[in-house]
């Protein structure tokens, strides 16, 4: 799905009623396994609801850093890099890139969102407006297959300062992987 075929909304997003924090569980490899099989995802915790600033309903679509959605090709110099600088990222055990409209929601910000994970918003887009969203994924067949086009409450979980780096997404990727969340003292820190 590109972003020009994406919908364009207006407003601010509203507070809703925080969603219990239920946490979830992990996967587990079972003995045997060898390298050949893919890597096991483990589904992340949603944050507790002393983490979460606000919840609002967004329109969420998928993006890729190819041709149909960024005009870039693989030889382009910036291909796979965001509006922040820094490179797009999909991992469901850690932290993943996505767009929005920093009006709305900053460069920087963190937000979980159910279905799809951790994620900080690292791009903009000229379709991303109002309470829309662009996850990121590798490839177009993903975007179709794992998510297309849906409306979700996602919960805001720390507002950004307009800037987003590797460092941060390194940081927030590591916390998720070892704390199957992400602890409040590190949000505080990192942002």
């Amino acid at each position: 799905m590109s972003r020009s075929e994406a919908l364009v909304q207006s407003g601010k997003p509203a507070a809703t009623e925080a969603p219990k924090h239920t946490p979830a569980p992990r996967a587990v490899t079972q003995p045997g396994n060898t390298a050949s099989k893919p890597p096991v995802t483990i589904q992340v915790a949603a944050p507790g609801p002393e983490q979460i600033i606000t919840s609002f309903k967004v329109t969420a679509t998928g993006y890729t850093a190819g041709f149909e959605s960024t005009g870039k090709t693989s030889k382009h110099p910036q291909y796979g890099i965001t509006y922040s600088g820094v490179k797009v990222r999909r991992d469901k055990n850690a932290v993943s890139t996505i767009a929005a409209d920093p009006k709305v929601i900053p460069l920087g910000s963190v937000l979980y969102i159910p279905g799809y994970g951790y994620a900080v918003v690292a791009d903009t887009g000229s379709a991303i407006k109002g309470r829309k969203i662009d996850l990121y994924f590798s490839t177009t067949k993903q975007v179709y297959k794992e998510w297309g086009k849906k409306t979700v409450v996602v919960q805001l979980i720390k507002r950004g300062n307009g800037r987003c780096t590797e460092n941060m997404l390194k940081s927030l990727g590591q916390a998720v992987q070892t704390y199957n969340a992400i602890p409040q003292d590190l949000l505080e820190e990192v942002i």
